[in-house]
């Protein structure tokens, strides 16, 4: 089979600049011209858009060879050097920031790739603290909330500081590793909303037994989109927001993105240096688009991938619009758009998620692209935003086939079932001697299905989570094994004890922003006594 051709990106749809003067703008359109640190201390736009970059860098020229025998952190401030102006945050700062960051890494690479037997590669990024690959981002966010804080602060008295109030919310790895990134830090406080029962019994454990003083796990009655439906209600309080300083780990906070583009990259030149990147697909499995978005930044930005792949759960809002060119909460071929849904519960419960907030970024390029007659970043939002309110209101919005098939492009898509999910467990298990979380068994289900239509292709899964995250899941696939054990293969000596540390969290009912805004200040209150 004839092996695909990749076409360099064009200028032809957003500039490409080689400096660090970028600056950022709303998805929406009603906010333009923030500085690095306003993108990073909102996180959402008042005009409830997502922060994006004012133009693409590229990569110099002789890249590679340059970079590929850089560490992690090496190429992560490469990167990051692009987007991040050295008047906002000096190079030796920002390689302090990246350093400490990245240190607190258990393997020597950060993010490794193993080689499969079956002719896949699987890039490893649960090596961090919390063993999820959200501390990739959220240890640097952390660290860079640290940074702009102590710098606007300095020796301020107590009630002349600026304090930031983080809320999110997660499905799971993103709450840990936002916990484990702020606590403890100076002038930061966070709270992270739950669905109860919604994740799995060591993600709990993880958030609740974190017991510093600034840290609040709160569990809501509902779904993921539930929890971030009332987050986003909260930046959406102009008073509450000034008044606290709202600031947002989840993934669209930009540097989430930014962070995460570094490990494409770092991924590419291990395979460049295993002499086999002729052709390289990232295969990743989502929810909310984030992951796979800073992929699409890294093919923007000169990582010859010709595609990226979507893996889905049953949950499978992204792989629908890649197929049909609906973005829908229901699928319409089974009932209205508009009816009632909810999230079903799957064995990856990250990706159990209705809406992906992400998406929004990436709906802006192709607005840009293909429906703003001029190509102007004005243009774009004021597509966007007609799309987003047809979203808001019907629960559905259509692209024309000229969009989808420019989305077709840079993507290509797959839904993986809650059974094929647990088989891909037991098969990688048996045929690799390798255990592996639900949400990388469904990637690499996906990979498999791309590998026999297109062989030739390095294909790179993203492994998402230690397996050890989701002990219910992995023992229904393998406990049949003879000679399995979780708790001598698979457990980390870290995770021993963990559940039965002390926790503390606050049980809130149904998703209410009064009763949330109240207990925020309440705890707050708490905090300064």
């Amino acid at each position: 089979m004839q092996k695909p051709t990749f076409q360099k990106p064009t200028t032809s749809s957003w500039k490409i600049k080689m400096s660090s003067q970028v600056t950022y703008l709303s998805t929406r359109g009603g906010s333009s011209n923030f500085s690095f640190e306003d993108a990073v201390l909102k996180g959402l736009a008042s005009d409830g858009g997502l922060f994006i970059p004012s133009e693409i860098p590229q990569f110099p020229e002789n890249w590679v060879e340059e970079w590929k025998n850089k560490s992690f952190s090496e190429v992560a401030f490469e990167i990051m050097s692009l987007y991040v102006p050295r008047e906002e945050i000096p190079a030796d700062a920002l390689k302090d920031i990246i350093n400490r960051s990245y240190s607190t890494f258990r393997h020597p690479e950060t993010t490794p790739i193993r080689n499969l037997k079956n002719g896949l590669d699987v890039l490893e990024l649960f090596h961090g603290p919390t063993f999820a690959f959200k501390d990739v981002a959220l240890q640097f966010l952390g660290n860079l909330f640290e940074f702009f804080l102590t710098r606007k602060n300095g020796d301020k008295p107590l009630e002349q500081r600026d304090h930031l109030t983080v809320v999110g919310a997660t499905s799971g790895d993103t709450g840990s590793a936002a916990i484990y990134g702020l606590r403890g830090k100076k002038d930061v406080s966070v709270f992270i909303l739950f669905p109860k029962g919604r994740v799995s019994p060591i993600q709990e454990a993880q958030m609740t037994s974190v017991l510093d003083k600034n840290v609040h796990n709160i569990i809501v009655d509902g779904v993921f989109d539930d929890c971030q439906d009332i987050v986003k209600q909260v930046f959406g309080d102009v008073e509450f927001n000034k008044k606290h300083h709202i600031g947002a780990v989840n993934s669209i906070n930009w540097a989430r993105i930014l962070s995460q583009i570094t490990y494409y990259v770092y991924a590419y030149l291990l395979t460049v240096k295993a002499g086999k990147a002729d052709h390289v697909r990232f295969v990743v499995p989502t929810g909310n688009f984030g992951d796979i978005l800073a992929g699409y930044y890294a093919k923007r930005m000169g990582v010859p991938a010709d595609k990226l792949v979507i893996a889905t759960n049953e949950n499978d809002i992204l792989n629908r619009f890649f197929k049909s060119g609906r973005y829908e909460k229901v699928d319409s071929s089974i009932a209205p758009a508009n009816s009632s849904a909810s999230a079903k519960e799957t064995y990856s419960p990250a990706m159990d998620i209705l809406v992906s907030s992400n998406f929004e970024r990436y709906l802006w390029y192709l607005a840009l692209t293909c429906e703003a007659p001029n190509h102007t970043h004005a243009e774009a939002s004021d597509i966007l935003a007609k799309w987003m309110s047809e979203f808001k209101q019907n629960g559905s919005v259509a692209v024309r086939p000229e969009v989808l098939e420019t989305a077709r492009r840079d993507f290509i898509s797959e839904r993986v079932s809650n059974d094929e999910t647990i088989a891909s467990i037991k098969n990688i298990y048996e045929t690799e001697q390798y255990v592996v979380d639900p949400h990388t068994a469904v990637g690499i289900e996906t990979g498999l299905r791309c590998l026999k239509s297109s062989p030739g292709i390095t294909y790179i899964c993203l492994s998402t989570a230690h397996p050890a995250k989701f002990d219910n899941a992995v023992n229904l696939a393998l406990s049949s094994f003879s000679g399995y054990d979780f708790n001598s293969q698979v457990l980390p000596t870290e995770f021993h004890g963990l559940m039965d540390a002390e926790c503390r969290s606050i049980a809130f009912g149904k998703p209410n922003i009064e009763r949330l805004e109240q207990l925020i200040e309440t705890a707050l209150d708490e905090e300064k006594k």
